[in-house]
């Protein structure tokens, strides 16, 4: 009897340890990509070690962790439903024992306690100590900035505590809320995260709309569009007049010493505007033809085909939220993984999810850097700084965090949220959920309506040459007149 005590418990160690050493080595894989982008984005810096430089570098580790958490979370959903079809489909198979549903209980854990350490301790530290240099009087140095941003820090976790407390208090005010409002481990922190779980949801409402319509323009600027009744050979001709025109007019500018600065930087940055144009033009026509009358086409079809299918799997949540009680997400504690498929039409339908889930995760992150409000923390390569990385490392952190709960929410998966990612309170409230998934389907169809309208405007004025009569004129400098369209100069 005793044996049989000792050998459990030596399974359930061995059980443990493996399940340590495969989040260690998914997590370890996640920070390596996390650090080659953000690596590939920050502005460089002198190699002098110095007390900023190890600021720096600290703040660098630190959003190197948080990506590489947003990045779990995003993989989190996707990870869960392709163990539990691999489960079903091999279920006393040797080799794939290690996949079970501790082990996928506790990265749902593990990715829900990081993203809360992200979002509350380790990029509020990086943000003060980046910008804390010691309270005044106080000897310079990175013990000085470490007290400082110890006590920003704080300061800023009372001022949280204080207005969740008072939010909460005003909104239950039944005898045990008040009770729970002392308890700050198993209300405050759970309570605050579904708060911002639920701006989260709010931000990919509003994000991801614009990014779907957005993905169209993001991949005609990628891919090679195809020519139907446009000449490129005269465009390239007038583009070169063009060129040499204002190549022309800037030696004249730079042989006069009383000519304006600020002219001349206008002159050179229409000149980079024609180049990139010529460069374009260029490129179109030595594409080959599968790559403009084949590449193009497939890939906006897959794109309308990706949106068209969203908005219908939207549309018909909508009907079962309204007939079915079941269909209101909800959290599992259950650690049953492999017992059933919450797929219809099993493999097919479980891809076909995950597809969409990253689909709508990389156009949230498009529509997020497209709106005005964020266009200030879109990242240029090798000329962001940290401050700007550490935004956009806590932007993408919410948009990911809340992409499980978005995706059981419209009805894109039938799989449970597990852990913390189920405990939220708002996704217990009929209104709000069938108030979401009505915003996303009617945002999301005007936003690829509006998108069409005008393309397809935009492709008949090219077509029928009336693009050119809305050319835009040239910049003026004190001597000259104005440039006309064909590149010459006018005179007064």
């Amino acid at each position: 009897m005793e044996e049989d005590d000792v050998s459990i418990r030596e399974q359930n160690f061995h059980s443990q340890v493996r399940e340590y050493i495969i989040c260690f080595l998914l997590f370890a894989v996640l920070y390596i990509v996390s650090y080659c982008i953000i690596t590939r984005y920050k502005r460089r810096s002198d190699d002098h070690e110095d007390e900023d430089a190890v600021v720096n570098r600290i703040s660098l580790y630190l959003c190197t962790f948080t990506l590489a958490v947003s990045g779990g979370a995003v993989f989190l959903l996707p990870f869960s439903i392709i163990s539990n079809e691999i489960l079903l489909s091999f279920p006393k198979n040797y080799y794939i024992q290690w996949l079970n549903g501790s082990l996928i209980h506790g990265l749902w854990n593990l990715v829900s306690l990081f993203s809360n350490l992200c979002l509350f301790v380790l990029m509020p530290f990086a943000y003060f100590f980046l910008e804390s240099e010691g309270f005044a009087g106080s000897k310079k140095g990175i013990r000085a900035r470490i007290l400082e941003t110890f006590v920003m820090l704080f300061l800023l976790a009372l001022l949280i505590l204080g207005i969740v407390w008072v939010a909460s208090a005003l909104i239950d005010n039944d005898a045990a809320s008040m009770e729970s409002l002392y308890d700050l481990w198993e209300f405050y922190l759970p309570y605050l995260y579904s708060c911002i779980s639920l701006m989260g949801g709010l931000l990919l409402l509003m994000c991801t709309p614009v990014g779907l319509s957005r993905m169209f323009t993001v991949m005609g600027q990628l891919l090679v569009k195809p020519t139907i009744l446009e000449d490129l050979d005269e465009q390239i001709y007038c583009i070169h007049l063009q060129e040499e025109a204002l190549q022309r007019r800037l030696n004249g500018s730079s042989s006069h010493t009383y000519t304006r600065g600020s002219f001349t930087h206008q002159l050179n940055k229409e000149l980079d505007n024609v180049r990139n144009q010529r460069n374009k033009l260029e490129r179109r026509k030595k594409a080959s033809g599968w790559e403009k009358n084949l590449l193009y086409p497939i890939v906006m079809l897959i794109l309308l085909t990706g949106t068209t299918i969203s908005v219908l799997m939207v549309a018909l949540n909508i009907l079962y939220l309204l007939v079915d009680e079941t269909a209101m997400p909800k959290g599992s504690t259950e650690r049953g993984i492999g017992n059933t498929s919450l797929s219809t039409f099993g493999v097919a339908q479980a891809a076909l999810e995950i597809i969409l889930m990253f689909y709508l995760m990389v156009s949230s992150v498009v529509g997020f850097y497209s709106l005005r409000v964020f266009e200030g923390l879109t990242p240029r390569k090798d000329d962001t700084t940290m401050t700007t990385i550490i935004g956009c490392c806590v932007s993408i952190l919410v948009l990911s965090s809340a992409l499980p709960v978005m995706s059981r929410t419209l009805g894109i998966t039938r799989f449970d949220l597990l852990g913390d990612f189920g405990r939220f309170n708002w996704l217990g409230n009929f209104y709000i959920v069938l108030s979401y998934n009505l915003l996303f389907a009617v945002v999301t169809t005007l936003c690829l309506v509006r998108k069409f309208t005008s393309a397809v405007r935009e492709e008949l004025l090219k077509a029928l040459g009336l693009d050119k009569l809305q050319l835009s004129n040239s910049p003026t400098d004190p001597e000259s007149g104005k440039l006309s369209a064909n590149g010459h100069q006018k005179t007064l």
